[in-house]
């Protein structure tokens, strides 16, 4: 089962890169020194397409009204999903080769497979992944894996990331997903109903993000189509860009 099973097609994309300045990288104090390499991570990549075109989007050059281009950026990005018919696809589709990887990976779960990520971040002489972008990935989780996996999972992002930015799936959105399962005959997710962390799930991310992984939210870049706040959050102790 894929991370996101929906909500990644064309609208989607656009729906949310419009919500996401071309400037984020330089805006966090990234990208100043021509030769620096930035890492993303892409949380549940899918198929591949908005991670592609993220970086499309982010890869843009940034021109002020008194100002020549800003410096290159070498911007890399890597992708997982643990559905490796969806990484297959956005391996044999991807234009930057070169830039952009993906990768099985079960985050969920405590594999040797996990390895590949510090191993990544190792090659580029990193310890954390500059941005990370867990983008309608969370209920999924929570779903699948219930309350305590939720807040490990967000802890995991949080120990490798500098950034990450989150769009948590409201709870009507858990509603929607157990009403189609219904539909189709089969049971409801297996921790639908014991559940204890409800309503404003994003609201509880942010405070397990806050209280217990050192991070703490720096903006909202507002809410998308489907009602889901997208928050960026800084680990505590990076600088602010001057």
């Amino acid at each position: 089962m894929s991370y996101v099973t929906g909500g990644r097609g064309q609208y989607a994309q656009e729906n949310r890169i419009s919500r996401i300045p071309t400037t984020l990288i330089q805006d966090l104090g990234y990208g100043k020194e021509s030769s620096e390499t930035i890492l993303i991570l892409d949380v549940g990549c899918n198929s591949g397409d908005l991670s592609v075109a993220l970086y499309r989007h982010l890869q843009q050059r940034a021109v002020s009204e008194n100002t020549t281009q800003t410096p290159h950026v070498d911007l890399h990005l890597i992708g997982f999903d643990l559905d490796e018919a969806l990484i297959i696809r956005a391996q044999q589709t991807n234009p930057f080769p070169e830039n952009i990887s993906f990768i099985p990976l079960d985050i969920t779960e405590d594999t040797p497979r996990q390895t590949q990520l510090q191993d990544y971040l190792s090659r580029h002489g990193c310890s954390r992944f500059h941005l990370s972008l867990c983008l309608a990935v969370t209920m999924w989780v929570h779903l699948n894996h219930g309350d305590s996996a939720l807040l490990h999972f967000l802890s995991r992002l949080a120990s490798i990331s500098q950034h990450l930015l989150l769009e948590a799936q409201p709870w009507k959105c858990y509603r929607s997903a157990a009403r189609r399962l219904r539909k189709l005959g089969r049971s409801d997710f297996d921790h639908f109903k014991t559940l204890q962390i409800r309503g404003d799930v994003a609201e509880h991310a942010k405070n397990h993000l806050e209280s217990c992984c050192g991070m703490e939210q720096i903006q909202c870049f507002g809410n998308t189509t489907w009602d889901r706040r997208l928050l960026l959050f800084r680990r505590r102790g990076t600088d602010l860009p001057q």
